[in-house]
């Protein structure tokens, strides 16, 4: 009984390295069709999003049926609860990269992204796919240190965020409010996938050590007053 047990626990954490490997995978396909205003690349992103949901759902069940059955206490119960907690943010993170591709298709057969922003883009996509595959690793691995990195991380996202801004602040700019709506709502979507996979690695903070990230001293990063 207790193998068939660790064994449920083990495939509740493969179930979330799958989701994370394939909301990865739905924000990189979503800038390419960003970018290359291609429909039938949008298209699938959307309808595999139902996939990432169809798997939170399960995930959500075997955890509630592990709980009832089992009822774990201590390490056992925090990985149950923190599992179903992670697979919630992984579900959403899928969100802003079905929105990316729901953009791409409205504005197709153009890409909503004037030239002059593609690389600016295309860095806050490729930095997305890699703060995900970190959160994956570090489900997998349970390397607090490396979890911790993802904040630091983020930090490129947001400078990139700001970077679009500056661009829409700009005296210069020539592409019309339509452009700049849409530019201002992709910005938003890879500052929030960013945000759930940092969301994730601090769950995996809290599974390991019992305690919140950010009570944990960053590694690199002198405290304050030291």
């Amino acid at each position: 009984m207790r193998d068939a047990y660790h064994e449920e626990l083990d495939s509740i954490g493969d179930s979330l390295v799958e989701m994370a490997r394939l909301v990865g995978s739905a924000i990189g396909r979503a800038t390419t069709a960003i970018l290359d205003a291609d429909l039938n690349l949008a298209e699938s992103v959307i309808a595999g999003d139902q996939k990432i949901d169809d798997l939170q759902h399960d995930l959500e069940a075997r955890a509630i049926a592990l709980l009832a059955r089992q009822q774990p206490v201590a390490t056992d119960l925090r990985i149950v609860v923190t599992s179903l907690r992670m697979s919630a943010d992984l579900e959403r993170s899928g969100d802003p990269a079905k929105h990316v591709a729901k953009q791409a298709r409205l504005r197709y057969p153009e890409s909503p992204v004037p030239r002059d922003l593609h690389a600016t883009l295309l860095e806050m996509g490729q930095l997305a796919q890699r703060l995900m595959a970190k959160a994956a690793e570090v489900i997998i691995t349970k390397d607090v240190d490396l979890a911790l990195q993802l904040e630091t991380d983020d930090d490129e996202m947001d400078l990139l965020h700001r970077t679009l801004f500056q661009h829409l602040m700009d005296d210069r700019w020539k592409h019309g409010v339509e452009t700049a709506v849409d530019v201002t709502l992709l910005g938003r979507y890879y500052e929030r996938f960013a945000d759930h996979a940092v969301s994730v690695a601090n769950r995996v903070v809290y599974l390991v050590t019992g305690e919140h990230a950010d009570g944990i001293q960053t590694p690199g990063v002198p405290v304050e007053g030291v």
